[in-house]
């Protein structure tokens, strides 16, 4: 049976500001990239959505950032390779400790925003990214964009890797998603996202900007919990997956505990 994952954007409001519908998130994804507080999350909300996805068995990721909580995280930044290594570090190792206190841990690492973007090409801070999460955990996963240097290096390190595609984003000719701000960066009508998506997971291809076939290939898929009607937007993606037999199910299958406090 033809299988995907499931994922999105959690845990990114800040304060009493929420930006998204976590509690309705969580019961459609089958992973969770919980902001670290670096982009968006704050200790709080931290801890309470990732008790809450552990609970739910869903799968818990550090969605790692740039420093840069004004721009959300979208704003790219020249750092030192070290400096930025060591802000993944801080990063990953602070959510996996609200995971442990929930009865999991941290199952994979996913750069946010900017980050994500930078490191398709930029060897060096694909590399800091690498480097740090081989020095927390080289068992754990990195997700990234098919094709892209942190998939490559990490690869190389011997840590796994997971490519991703995205349901509500448009993708240029080259693989490489259309920048935000162009028009066909990001999609909103729910029938056609679906839509893609099972063709995506079923064929390995999707209608890049200009109409041509891109060959696509993605062990999870990503709908952003910021855009607008994120909720029925993932709701139709799932709905139309399993209409059309595939098993949306994490890409990491080992189990989960429920009881907060018991650090496996």
């Amino acid at each position: 049976m033809t299988r995907i994952d499931l994922n999105a954007d959690l845990g990114e409001g800040f304060g009493r500001w929420t930006l998204a519908d976590d509690e309705a998130l969580l019961g459609l994804v089958t992973s969770a990239n919980v902001a670290c507080g670096f982009h968006a999350g704050d200790p709080a909300t931290m801890r309470a959505v990732t008790r809450d996805a552990v609970a739910r068995g869903v799968r818990v990721g550090a969605h790692v950032s740039y420093r840069d909580l004004a721009g959300f995280g979208r704003r790219f930044m020249e750092v030192d390779p070290v400096e930025l290594a060591d802000d993944v570090l801080y990063q990953l190792a602070a959510l996996d400790g609200f995971a442990r206190l929930a009865g999991d841990r941290v199952r994979y690492v996913k750069p946010h925003g900017a980050l994500y973007n930078a490191i398709v090409h930029h060897e060096a801070q694909a590399r800091a990214v690498v480097d740090a999460v081989r020095a927390y955990d080289p068992a754990l996963p990195v997700v990234g964009l098919p094709g892209s240097a942190v998939l490559r290096l990490a690869d190389a390190a011997g840590v796994p890797t997971v490519r991703e595609a995205f349901a509500d984003r448009g993708y240029l000719p080259t693989g490489e998603l259309v920048p935000r701000g162009l028009p066909g960066a990001v999609l909103h009508d729910a029938e056609q996202v679906a839509r893609r998506v099972v063709e995506l997971v079923t064929s390995g291809t999707v209608p890049a900007a200009d109409g041509s076939p891109l060959r696509v290939e993605a062990d999870s898929v990503c709908v952003h919990s910021d855009t607008p009607g994120a909720v029925g937007l993932l709701g139709a993606v799932r709905a139309a997956l399993e209409d059309a037999g595939v098993e949306v199910r994490p890409f990491v299958d080992t189990g989960a505990g429920t009881a907060e406090g018991a650090v496996p």
